[in-house]
């Protein structure tokens, strides 16, 4: 097999010489094994019409680090509880389109640096696509399509007409200038232009991008259809088209659910410990807002190390601190503490809003929280899910809890498509009013079923796209 079909989108579905096969390769059958059907392909099958990315061939690590078979073990779950026909399943376990690129861009010092990047869409069912671009020399394919299967939930669970989609490019952001980032975006954005578009699938800020690369993507996306289209992207400057509040839409989302867990679990306000765990954008805004609320945020943690003070920290002191010091350890008055050291604190509320993978199961059976909230996409691994659900901890899933970005994130593209904007008070009472009514849902469909949280948020979700799907038909 060849490597990826380069400017084209490569689906899962193999065409053999013979005849097309008559499903999606099932390369993930269990958990860092291929089936019987991709070994008779790779060793016999003569390919025609369509190549496959050799990474879509390769056993995925065997263990909890693999994002995207974390995610079709958590699909597999959820699907044990839903009668959909099996070649809909099929369909929702592979992502729908994927693009790998490979590109040059010009260093300060002329020299010119290869580049890798992914755009992945997962499904298009219910709308188009929609999901972030991630910068971080950590980002694999099977990183993106396990973000791009969960942001279509995402988007289903909280009834957006959207798809999920993600995309990523291998480098460090930290390392490179301004102006080497700028180049890096707008080579990644006409790269990936062949699928962008405000009716087909809409980037939006990750890990390592913000509003300005977001507005780059849609300077060189306007720049290539010679008019201005700030609908191709969002979470972009408000000047050119952003929403008000987007920046702290997913914080504020985690904490609408945070205190509806609170209230549910007859916890209220008072007295109640918080440790956050990443202190970027989701975990800083979520700390500010916690602390507003009479909350005592008692922990966070940063990319080198985390901080405790047990009588509260002020998250605004704690930000100004970290931009003057360029981190967060050794603040004033807290002690440093490692990133296990705060995941295994004695708090009420354990926000996860770092990255994926980080609750394992070898550190769940220490963790002390009552309540769990994700931040962060994937941070909770399925074999940390049984302990944890064991032991009673309340885990609000990453698919209901951060879903506040691409709530607001709907919102902006609502008002760049009809050119009306709303104040920052009717955005924030629409997202409340969302994140509410969604974790109602889950709740009612997690006591119905009788299964955790995160089961029950992705069999609505599922149960969503598959309806999708049946609707339209199947095209022939």
């Amino acid at each position: 097999m060849g490597e990826a079909w380069r400017g084209r989108c490569v689906s899962p579905t193999i065409l053999t010489g013979r005849r097309a096969a008559s499903s999606p390769v099932n390369y993930y059958t269990k958990r860092g094994q291929m089936t019987d059907q991709l070994e008779e392909i790779k060793k016999g099958g003569q390919v025609c019409s369509v190549s496959i990315s050799e990474s879509l061939l390769r056993r995925p690590p065997i263990g909890e680090e693999n994002a995207f078979a974390n995610a079709l073990a958590q699909f597999e779950k959820a699907i044990s509880h839903l009668t959909i026909k099996q070649g809909v399943a099929d369909t929702l376990r592979y992502p729908r389109r994927e693009l790998s690129v490979s590109f040059p861009v010009l260093m300060d010092n002329s020299e010119i640096r290869m580049f890798r990047g992914y755009r992945v869409h997962h499904s298009f069912a219910r709308g188009p696509t929609k999901g972030g671009i991630r910068y971080a020399p950590t980002v694999t394919l099977d990183e993106v399509r396990a973000l791009a299967m969960w942001m279509t939930w995402k988007c289903a669970l909280m009834n957006l007409p959207f798809g999920g989609a993600k995309g990523g490019v291998v480098c460090d952001p930290k390392e490179l200038s301004a102006r080497e980032l700028e180049r890096l975006t707008r080579r990644y954005a006409t790269e990936i232009s062949i699928l962008m578009g405000p009716e087909s699938d809409i980037p939006a800020p990750d890990i390592g991008t913000n509003s300005q690369v977001m507005a780059w993507i849609m300077d060189t996306y306007s720049m290539h259809r010679g008019f201005s289209v700030p609908a191709v992207v969002t979470g972009k400057p408000v000047e050119i088209g952003g929403s008000l509040g987007r920046t702290e839409a997913t914080g504020r989302g985690v904490t609408v659910t945070m205190l509806e867990a609170l209230n549910l679990k007859g916890m209220g306000t008072d007295n109640v410990t918080v440790a956050i765990q990443g202190f970027g954008n989701v975990g800083s805004v979520a700390a500010r807002l916690a602390h507003d609320l009479g909350l005592k945020v008692v922990a966070v943690s940063g990319s080198r190390g985390a901080i405790y003070r047990g009588n509260g920290l002020d998250p605004v002191a704690v930000t100004r601190h970290a931009e003057e010091a360029g981190g967060i350890n050794d603040f004033p008055g807290a002690d440093n503490i490692t990133n296990e050291d705060l995941l295994t604190l004695d708090c009420d509320v354990l926000i996860a809003a770092a990255v994926e993978n980080q609750i394992t199961s070898r550190n769940a059976d220490k963790i002390k929280a009552k309540i769990i909230a994700e931040g962060a996409n994937g941070p909770t691994t399925p074999e940390a899910d049984e302990i944890l659900n064991d032991r009673g901890v309340f885990v609000i899933p990453d698919i209901l809890c951060n879903a506040g970005g691409v709530t607001v994130s709907y919102l902006e593209w609502v008002q760049d498509l009809q050119s009306f904007f709303w104040p920052v008070e009717e955005i924030n009472l629409k997202l409340e009013k969302l994140m509410k009514k969604a974790f109602e849902s889950v709740m009612d469909c997690a006591r119905l079923h009788n299964v955790s949280n995160r089961e029950a948020a992705q069999i609505l979700a599922i149960e969503r796209i598959a309806n999708a799907i049946m609707i339209r038909g199947i095209y022939p």
